[in-house]
Formats: structure tokens, sequence, C-alpha cells
């Protein structure tokens, strides 16, 4: 299998990425480097089988190349992290719609596969625990930025089921909940990373709100094994998945697990939503996938629970600061 990964040297893409190589298949990557790192695909430069290119998406000469020479596009390139998408709600409507548009109407010329990446967040608001992929998506008003993220998610699904529908390009939909591990970084927000790091610099671990919020944490391995799986399943195209892990666990729990793991001296500070983001800022309480939709198709389940994956997380953190 040809694979063009765009977001390529990104958390998400970079694990992708080493698990297509490792199991023999020839990648493309495209990323630029907006919040991707070029240390995140360094270990793949010498590589014959792997090729990456510095660009954007709006580029649509080059990815029209890079589509034309993959047989399996995996579309990651996003504005991601909760604090990016507050801070430039314009980027992150741009970016993910029309960088999304661009892909498909790429992809639709040559009739190639495409997996398009959406998320748990578009579930937004909805009550009916634990989310399933055909539930209602309940999103707040267009007057919180917050939901910029989800709307916009919510957009390239329905372009890409909808090239499915009217053009027949092969897409698929994947819904990510959380997912961590390696190479994640905490700088736009995201939880688990800029907890630990927190906690090795001696903290104080900052709680948003008051840690009664809770989510599910799907180690980074688990989703990329399942999406080269779901890339070789016929079954899989047109049709919307869930990825991660149904672990629950609170932010306030989290912390406290981080703290434990780190240095039980290490205080935890709660900091209102407000001063945090933005005055009105509103969270989902619980963020919960229904997992048997995907384990019908590919037999898929999670096998790091929330321990594993801080291990692994503090000791590569740990790593990186003393390298």
């Amino acid at each position: 299998m040809i694979a063009l990964v765009t977001g390529g040297a990104g958390f998400v893409g970079s694990h992708l990425t080493e698990r297509l190589l490792a199991e023999g298949h020839t990648v493309y990557g495209l990323d630029d480097l907006s919040t991707g790192s070029i240390s995140n695909i360094e270990p793949f430069k010498g590589l014959s089988r792997y090729h990456y290119q510095v660009g954007t998406v709006f580029n649509e000469p080059l990815v029209a190349e890079l589509v034309d020479r993959a047989d399996v596009v995996f579309h990651l390139a996003a504005a991601v992290g909760v604090m990016l998408i507050v801070e430039q709600p314009v980027r992150t409507i741009e970016t993910n719609i029309s960088g999304t548009e661009i892909v498909l109407a790429a992809a639709a010329k040559k009739q190639k596969k495409v997996f398009i990446f959406s998320t748990s967040e578009v579930y937004g608001k909805a009550t009916k625990i634990p989310f399933n992929e055909d539930d209602d998506c309940v999103l707040g008003a267009s007057t919180r930025s917050r939901w910029a993220y989800a709307a916009s998610k919510l957009v390239d699904e329905f372009l890409a089921l909808s090239y499915w529908r009217e053009k027949k390009l092969p897409t698929v939909v994947v819904r990510l909940f959380n997912t961590v591990g390696p190479r994640q970084t905490g700088r736009y927000g995201m939880v688990i990373p800029r907890f630990v790091s927190q906690a090795l610099a001696g903290g104080p671990i900052t709680v948003y709100g008051d840690g009664t919020q809770s989510r599910c944490f799907g180690d980074v391995t688990d989703v990329v094994g399942a999406l080269v799986r779901l890339a070789a399943e016929p079954k899989a195209v047109g049709e919307v998945f869930n990825i991660g892990n149904d672990q629950e666990i609170t932010i306030q729990a989290l912390a406290e697990r981080v703290r434990d793991k780190v240095d039980p001296k290490v205080k935890i500070e709660h900091v209102p939503y407000a001063r945090a983001y933005v005055e009105g800022f509103e969270d989902m309480p619980r963020r919960v996938p229904d997992l048997s939709k995907i384990h019908r198709l590919i037999g898929y389940r999670p096998t790091h629970d929330i321990n594993s994956i801080l291990d692994r997380i503090i000791a590569a953190q740990r790593t990186a600061t003393t390298a």
C-alpha cells in the first residue's frame, strides 16, 4: 500500500507513519509544520519507502500530485487543540473545511480512498452515554467560538459522506476520542502532556474547571493499529467509526494519578474556565465512546489502560527533558 498522510509530522500522523512503515507500506507525508514537528519524522527520513514534503494542503497542485501517487489518503492536517481553536477560530474553520475540500476533490478525480479524521467533539453537549455513531450531535451557540472546531469537523464528515454517496469516492470517517501518547505536545491544551510537564517541573498541576469533567484516553498505538486495519477493510467505506478507549476517568483523578506517579508533593490547583480560555467557555461533562461498531468490523479493543499510557508519556517526557 502507498499512503499519503497529511499532517504527517504531527502527533497522530507521525505514529501512523511509523506503523505503516513497520508493516512494509510506502508513505508520503505532507505537513506545513505549523503544529507538527520535523523531529517527529526524523527517524524515517533515511528510509527508501518514506518521502516527505513541507507544504500545505492549500497547495492544490502539490496535493493533486501526492494523491495521484497514493492508494489511500489519511487526511490528518487540521487545526487541533482547544487553546488554538479558541484563540484562532478563523484558522480553525478555514483549515478544517477548505483543506478537506481540496483533498476530497483531488481524490475524487482518481477515486482514491480517503480517511477523514473527525473528533469526539462533534457529539457536543449530548447527554446519552456512551456516544454512538448514529446519535444526534448537540452543539452550543455559534456565539461560543469553542464550538467552531466541532462544527467544522461535522462539515468535513458531511463532505466525506456526500462524496461517497454522490461521486462514489471511497471515504471513511473516524472520530478520535482523546488520543494520547509520546510525542504529543501540551502546547495547544492537550491535558495529559500538560499535566505531566507541569508535574515534572515541580508543579502546580492546573486543572481547568472543577475537575469533575471526565474523558476516555486512547493510546495512539491502539488507534493507528485500528486505522491500518480499517484501510484494508472494504466494508469500512461510507461509514463513521469511533476510535479510542471506553475507560472513563475524571480530570481531577487524572491529575492525582499523574501527581502520584511523578511526585506526590506536587500541588494541584484549579483554574476557572473563564481564566483558562474565555468568558462563557462551555465544556463537555463526559466523553465516552461506544466502540461496538468498530469491534464488530475489525475486532478492535483498546489494549492500554490509563496507567500504562501515563507511564509511557512520563518516561518519554523525562527522556526528552534530560536529552
